[in-house]
C-alpha cells in the first residue's frame, strides 16, 4: 500500500461505516427493498471493477438462452442517456454503455436494457408484452433496493476481497461482511493450473457460510481474432501490432500476447474510457508509424464496440469464462434456481 493510500485510511473508516449503516438499514427493512417473482440473478462484486463480470454474464446467457427468454439489465455505465432504454437497431455504446452494447451485438435473442434505477428497470421488463423468464442484473450486488433471487459474488484471484480495504485506501465498495449475501462465490482470473489443494486453501481464506459454494474460473482467450476480418492469433507474429486497451486491468492480455511472442506497442487508457477525436487521431498516427504493410490495430471486445466505427481495419480478441472444475455443479445450481423460480412466478 503506497503512502498516499495510507493517508486516506480515516476516510476509508468513514466510508466503511456509512456502507455498513446503509446495509443494516436494508437488513432491518427501514430502507425498502423490492422482490420480484421473475427469477433474478445478480452478478457483482465487493470491489470496483476488474473481476470479470462481463464474461460471467455472457456465460449465464449461453447457459440459459436456449431454454428461457433472458433479459440483461445494467445501469449502462458512462452512457450519454438517462432512464430506461431497451437496446434496438439504433443502440450504440454511447446510448446504452459499452458492456450492454456488447451483449446486444452478440446475443440477438436476449433483451438488453439499461436503467440506473434497477427497481424501475425490473418493473418495465415485467410490463412488456412478452416479458422475460429470467433477468440477469449486471453489477447490482450493492443495489439493495432490489432483492436478488440469486446472488453471484465475484472476486479476482490476485485481489481477493478478504485481502482488500475500503475505498479510498483500497478498492472495496462495502465491507467484507457483505459477502454473506452471496449464494455462490466465484474466484475469477485464476491460473488454469490452480490445483484442488490451492482451491481449498483459498476457499478457507474466504471463509464462506455453510450455504455458500466457492467456484474457480479462469480466462480463455479466443485465438481467432474478429472485427474487420478473421485472423488467427498465431499469425500476429508476422505483424506489427498496436494494442489499444481501455479496461480495468490489461495485464492478463498483455501477458497472453507476450506468451505468443507477439511484438506490440501498447496504448493504455482507463476503464470505460471515452475516446475523443484526439485519441482516435493519435491511434491512427501511431498505426501509420508502424511502417509495415502487415500492421494491425488490436483491442478488447469491450473497447471494440466503442471505436469500431472510428478506426478502419480494427480487430478484437474476445474472452470466455471457463470453470477450472465443478462446472456441472455450478450449471445445475443456476438451472435449479431458475426452474424453481419459473414455476413459482
Amino acid at each position: 500500500m503506497n503512502l498516499f493510500r495510507k493517508i486516506l485510511i480515516p476516510f476509508s473508516l468513514l466510508y466503511g461505516m456509512i456502507a455498513t449503516i446503509r446495509n443494516y438499514l436494508f437488513d432491518i427493512q427501514v430502507l425498502k427493498s423490492t422482490k420480484f417473482k421473475t427469477p433474478t440473478i445478480v452478478v457483482g462484486n465487493l470491489s470496483v471493477g476488474g473481476t470479470g463480470k462481463t464474461p460471467q454474464i455472457e456465460y449465464l446467457i449461453r447457459l440459459l438462452q436456449n431454454d428461457y427468454k433472458v433479459a440483461v439489465l445494467s445501469r449502462g455505465y458512462k452512457r450519454k442517456s438517462k432512464g430506461f432504454i431497451i437496446a434496438d437497431e439504433n443502440a450504440t455504446a454511447e446510448s446504452i454503455g459499452d458492456e450492454p452494447f456488447q451483449y446486444f451485438k452478440k446475443f440477438k435473442n436476449v433483451i438488453v436494457c439499461v436503467d440506473a434505477d434497477r427497481t424501475n428497470g425490473l418493473k418495465e421488463l415485467k410490463n412488456l408484452k412478452s416479458p422475460p423468464n429470467v433477468i440477469l442484473l449486471d453489477d447490482a450486488f450493492q443495489h439493495r433496493k432490489v432483492v436478488g433471487g440469486f446472488n453471484i459474488l465475484l472476486t479476482s484471484f490476485n485481489d481477493l476481497y478478504v485481502d482488500d480495504a475500503m475505498l479510498p485506501t483500497g478498492n472495496l465498495r462495502e465491507n467484507v461482511s457483505g459477502a454473506k449475501r452471496a449464494d455462490v462465490i466465484v474466484v475469477t482470473k485464476c491460473p488454469n493450473t490452480l490445483s484442488e489443494k490451492e482451491q481449498i486453501e483459498i476457499a478457507k481464506k474466504l471463509n464462506p457460510l455453510l450455504n455458500q459454494t466457492v467456484f474457480f474460473t479462469t480466462i480463455e482467450y479466443n485465438e481467432e481474432l474478429k472485427g474487420a476480418s478473421s485472423i488467427n492469433l498465431a499469425d500476429l507474429k508476422n505483424y506489427k501490432v498496436l494494442l489499444i486497451t481501455g479496461i480495468a486491468n490489461p495485464n492478463p492480455l498483455v501477458d497472453y500476447l507476450t506468451s505468443y511472442k507477439i511484438k506490440f506497442e501498447h496504448l493504455k487508457y482507463s476503464d470505460h474510457y471515452n475516446f475523443t477525436k484526439t485519441d482516435i487521431q493519435e491511434i491512427i498516427n501511431k498505426r501509420a508509424n508502424l511502417k509495415s504493410k502487415n500492421n494491425i490495430v488490436l483491442t478488447t471486445e469491450k473497447d471494440y464496440v466503442r471505436i469500431f466505427d472510428k478506426i478502419k481495419n480494427l480487430h478484437f480478441i474476445s474472452i470466455n469464462t471457463v470453470f477450472i472444475n465443478h462446472k456441472i455443479d455450478f450449471d445445475n445450481i443456476i438451472k435449479k434456481y431458475v426452474e424453481q423460480g419459473s414455476r413459482d412466478s
